[in-house]
């Protein structure tokens, strides 16, 4: 995860500037951009790639994985200056700021972040679900 947002810094240059952001409470945001791109980012996929340091991360054969928050939900979001928001999850974590051009970062790459998040946790015999090992 760490190399996710170390190539988000590289590329923010490049992001385009929010127009909207939509709070579907408990289930998702959607963030909409200048250049036209809108997605639809789940609380389980924010949850799991806050940029927070303190994400209730649990290391598993040297890597670093959250797991067990399928069903998590956002409670609300407050804005930070005009770069971001912190989002407030049901499960009480709110310590990470989702720049916007995080936001755009992990609506571009949602697909595969997700795909590699899966894989991850099945390597490890983890699951989406919380109190549930496969």
């Amino acid at each position: 995860m760490a190399a996710v947002i170390r190539r988000l810094h590289a590329a923010s240059a490049q992001a385009p500037r929010l127009t909207k952001l939509a709070l579907h409470q408990p289930k998702s945001v959607e963030v909409e951009f200048v250049d036209g791109s809108t997605f639809h980012l789940s609380a389980e996929f924010l949850r799991v790639y806050s940029p927070a340091a303190d994400s209730k991360i649990r290391s598993v054969g040297g890597e670093k994985v959250i797991f067990g928050r399928r069903h998590v939900g956002i409670m609300s979001a407050e804005s930070v200056g005009n770069y971001g928001i912190r989002i407030l999850f049901d499960d009480l974590h709110k310590t990470g700021i989702f720049t916007w051009d995080y936001l755009h970062h992990l609506g571009s790459n949602k697909f595969s972040l997700m795909r590699s998040y899966i894989r991850t946790l099945r390597k490890h015999g983890l699951s989406r679900d919380p109190q549930r090992r496969k």
